[in-house]
């Protein structure tokens, strides 16, 4: 089974207390492992698009990791905007050799699959007024980034999608993005172009956090987008099935 939960949000090794940002967040990450331990099987497959810790390095995410290795089922795990450890793919595989992790994939630039799903997605973009103002933020540059990166991950996974055709399987590709594409009346008119030129029909994401009565669903230009922010989700893992064939 797939499952996806995002923005873990963990420090084990550092103080960043997330109840700050309200009541749900107090002890959450108590909350995670026994939602987490009820829920997921060994065989299962879990998706965790972005803001997995607030660690500045590697070895100081060592913790944070070690939590998350001991968790049942597989992890697939993309890159969010607080991920400020986050190396190049060569050195992130390292990490996860080097510290003996098994059930860890990290999700960069390409694409993975399940027994029913291509996985592909990337760390997107999401333009906020207050992120422009604080960063300077080129926005037309920082899309264009994004869109390539995702672009490379959505043709990764038309390939997965192509051989797993030839042996007589039909596998849908989902997208994982961290930021929003939709949401409100916002619309990143380039990463959704990106997900519909690459026969996307459901993409799932997190970053937001408290606005808990912001719909799970939206549909925009074909595509199903569902918010998946960890406490959004009351910090249980979600279950993705396989659509009903019409």
């Amino acid at each position: 089974m797939l499952y996806v939960i995002g923005d873990l949000h963990l420090s084990r090794s550092t103080e960043k207390p997330m109840d700050i940002f309200g009541k749900r967040w107090q002890e959450h990450d108590g909350k995670i492992k026994e939602n987490w331990e009820k829920t997921i099987k060994n065989n299962d497959t879990v998706v965790i698009p972005g803001d997995i810790s607030w660690a500045m390095t590697l070895e100081e995410a060592k913790a944070d990791f070690d939590y998350i290795e001991a968790l049942p089922g597989k992890k697939i795990i993309l890159k969010g905007n607080h991920d400020y450890y986050w190396q190049t793919k060569k050195k992130l595989d390292a990490f996860l050799c080097e510290n003996g992790y098994k059930s860890m994939h990290f999700l960069h630039n390409d694409s993975t699959e399940t027994d029913d799903f291509i996985i592909c997605g990337s760390r997107g973009w999401y333009s906020e007024e207050k992120e422009i103002i604080l960063r300077g933020a080129d926005n037309k540059k920082i899309i264009a980034r994004e869109v390539m990166r995702l672009n490379m991950s959505i043709n990764d996974a038309k390939k997965l999608k192509e051989a797993a055709a030839q042996t007589g399987k039909e596998k849908e590709i989902l997208a994982f993005l961290h930021f929003p594409a939709v949401f409100k009346d916002y619309v990143c008119d380039e990463i959704v172009e990106a997900l519909k030129a690459g026969g996307v029909r459901r993409c799932f994401y997190g970053h937001i956090h408290g606005n808990y009565e912001a719909p799970s669903k939206i549909t925009y230009s074909g595509i199903d987008f569902f918010l998946v922010s960890s406490d959004y989700l009351l910090f249980e893992p979600m279950l993705i099935l396989p659509e009903k064939k019409m």
